[in-house]
């Protein structure tokens, strides 16, 4: 076996830095340690926790994954850390005992997106199988965890869509003092594995994976081939800042496109330039004289 060479990384969150090993460090499973009494299997973790900084230790693949506590800023203690690992594997160290019990990992990291009300939270779990999204708590009553992030003062929207959220704030706090009371809710809920929407809410929100195919056929070949390029050049783009575009309709007389804006597209300042110069651009380059202009509806 090559000796271990480990590589800080920053992640989307500043408090917590990735160390990455050019190699694996274990299979399979992912290990999540909240404090040292965790760490009884986890002789490596166990370790880290004796530096006084150190507030959470995750370990998965090829990287163990430090949260820090504010006494410190990463750039003046990361090569130490990254040292100490890399010193502690090629020395033989036990990275988890085979009696170690399994404990399925839980992260949520928050993005910010080019709206500043709109901030994203990205978990390492699967969260739904459609996008929904809530602009009140009347309409939120479909998904448990939509109401309950609805109890939050401030939370004025919810978009959920597979593996991420995005949450749209009134202008009475800033993300930076409610960021990590969210990111902390979230997380907890989800380690509850509570319900995100309940089971029937993509059939009553015609949301299922019959019901849109059949709404599919239903329209004509230019509106069909609209949602295929909008599906593969625009939707992962938007995605990655937490946000959707949804096709609304095609009038053949005017050559209109209408769009829905949802999650972080809803409301941004730079939406306009996106729908003229991205979306318009993209379908008139590609569909010619059948595209006259592209409006958008917020979601």
């Amino acid at each position: 076996m090559s000796a271990f060479k480990i590589t800080p990384q920053e992640t989307s969150n500043p408090k917590i830095l990735k160390f990455e090993a050019n190699q694996f460090l274990v299979q399979y499973d992912s290990y999540e340690y909240s404090n040292i009494d965790d760490t009884k299997h986890a002789p490596l973790a166990q370790q880290l926790f004796y530096l006084p900084f150190v507030k959470k230790v995750y370990i998965s693949g090829n990287f163990v994954a430090i949260e820090r506590y504010d006494i410190v800023q990463w750039a003046d203690v990361q090569d130490e850390v990254a040292g100490q690992i890399q010193d502690y594997l090629n020395d033989n160290g036990v990275i988890i005992n085979d009696k170690t019990p399994k404990k399925e990992a839980v992260t949520v990291y928050a993005e910010s997106t080019p709206n500043p009300n709109v901030l994203k939270f990205v978990a390492n779990k699967k969260l739904v199988s459609s996008v929904f999204e809530f602009n009140s708590i009347e309409e939120a009553k479909p998904s448990p965890f939509a109401t309950a992030l609805f109890q939050f003062p401030f939370v004025k929207s919810v978009f959920l869509d597979k593996n991420y959220l995005s949450i749209t704030k009134y202008d009475v706090v800033e993300w930076e003092d409610v960021t990590l009371e969210i990111r902390t809710f979230i997380k907890n809920y989800i380690e509850q594995k509570k319900e995100m929407v309940n089971s029937n809410a993509a059939e009553l929100l015609v949301k299922t994976t019959e019901q849109l195919d059949r709404q599919y056929e239903q329209l004509d070949d230019t509106s069909k081939e609209i949602i295929n390029l909008l599906e593969q050049h625009i939707k992962p783009a938007v995605a990655s800042d937490g946000g959707n575009i949804a096709f609304e309709s095609y009038d053949p007389e005017s050559k209109r496109v209408r769009v829905i804006l949802q999650g972080a597209c809803s409301g941004c300042p730079s939406s306009t330039f996106t729908l003229k110069n991205g979306i318009e651009a993209m379908l008139k380059e590609m569909m010619g004289p059948k595209i006259g202009s592209v409006e958008a509806i917020n979601g």
